[in-house]
């Protein structure tokens, strides 16, 4: 190893470790101990400029230089170019302002917001930047990636509050007298097969599950409606894993499924039932073909039910969807659904530290879509409509003891 090569090793060693006082002292000493040629040679081997070994000689050379407290003379350096371009900062901004995103005419309208883009974009505008500056002005600006918040409910109804606290009050009293007051929904649509599942799950490093690359429906498996029963009072859940529609006629049949596996057991006197349900989809406030069946579930049982609806467009705050659901997706993330089977387990062996307990069945039935109740039939449901929101809160009794 010649002396050259010394010095860069050297350098690299210590460099790192060193401010740039330090380096530049480093350099100096370096250039000293070599001797009449020494900035060049030093220049060289650690691939710095001439100017700043130089300096770093005088300081050796001439340790009162050191006195001073600065490295570079006050002003000293290359100015920032944000300092030299008045306009950069602003027009950054207005790339990425929230109302340019919807201006037609803005250049990023239809494009990803990356920082080389927005570089490019400032570069036509006549700024001398780079991707670099670009992420370090976005960061001094505070300026970051964040996905999508929903946050936005749209307009609620003005009795929604007044809604939650009635429902609230009912299934206080009703759990008072020992009487079941359940939550149901159904829950998101699943492809049956080897198709992605999100989440992760552990897996050997570099061997994750191999998955479809597309999500196309395989002939036979077709998908699965998971529709639920969450017993508030007992914190159980049952869930029938439906092969066809989700209609009205395959909700009931999952409440009465409920009810015979479940319920009956643990509410042997239970005169009365108490449903609280989304105001949408098979068991909405407006679904004629829900009511009817309801109305045959409570002759079948004896039991008068009562519906109280959850105001339109607040499903999320349904009890089955963060006491239920919620876990039963954290139990089978990052596990591919390949079957019937594996789904009916999966949900079946879900569990919480607070007690949830869960059952589930296929429920291979058909249920057609499009069945008509005539205003005949209706008029015939045992039906008492109840003082507030009558389309929301309605009692169903049998029609015969």
């Amino acid at each position: 190893m010649n002396y050259a090569e010394d010095i860069k090793f050297r350098w690299g060693l210590l460099a790192p470790l060193s401010d740039e006082r330090g380096q530049r002292l480093l350099l100096g000493a370096e250039a000293a101990c070599s001797g009449y040629g020494g900035v060049s040679l030093v220049s060289r081997a650690a691939g710095v400029s001439r100017e700043r070994v130089s300096d770093g000689l005088k300081d050796v050379m001439n340790p009162e230089r050191l006195s001073k407290g600065r490295i570079r003379r006050p002003g000293g350096g290359r100015k920032k170019t944000v300092s030299k371009d008045a306009t950069l900062k602003t027009d950054l901004e207005s790339l990425i302002e929230p109302l340019t995103r919807g201006d037609p005419q803005s250049p990023l309208r239809w494009t990803a917001k990356s920082v080389r883009n927005l570089n490019k974009e400032l570069k036509a505008m006549g700024h001398r930047t780079s991707h670099r500056m670009v992420a370090e002005l976005l960061h001094e600006m505070k300026y970051s990636l964040q996905g999508n918040k929903k946050t936005i409910e749209g307009s609620s109804h003005p009795d929604r509050n007044a809604q939650f606290e009635y429902i609230n009050a009912s299934v206080k009293a009703q759990l008072a007298d020992g009487e079941p007051a359940i939550s149901v929904d159904t829950k998101k649509k699943e492809l049956v097969g080897n198709f992605k599942n999100s989440g992760k799950e552990l897996c050997s490093t570099g061997a994750p599950e191999e998955v479809f690359v597309h999500d196309f429906p395989i002939p036979g498996n077709g998908k699965v409606a998971p529709y639920g029963v969450y017993d508030m009072g007992q914190n159980a859940g049952w869930v029938s894993v439906g092969t066809d529609h989700d209609t009205a006629t395959f909700a009931v049949e999952t409440i009465r499924r409920w009810w015979y596996s479940m319920g009956r057991e643990v509410y042997p006197t239970a005169k009365h039932l108490l449903i609280t349900a989304d105001s949408g989809g098979s068991n909405g406030s407006r679904v004629r073909l829900w009511k009817v069946e309801l109305q045959n579930l409570a002759d079948e049982t004896g039991m008068s039910i009562t519906v109280s609806h959850l105001p339109p467009g607040t499903s999320k705050w349904n009890k089955i969807e963060h006491r239920l659901f919620s876990f039963i997706t954290q139990n089978w993330r990052g596990k591919p659904l390949v079957s019937h089977e594996v789904i009916v387990n999966l949900i079946a062996s879900t569990q919480t530290r607070k007690g949830l307990s869960v059952r589930a069945e296929l429920d291979t039935g058909s249920y057609p879509k499009g069945v008509k109740i005539p205003d005949k039939q209706l008029a015939q449901i045992s039906i008492n409509r109840h003082a507030f929101h009558g389309d929301w809160n309605y009692t169903i009794s049998p029609r015969s003891p």
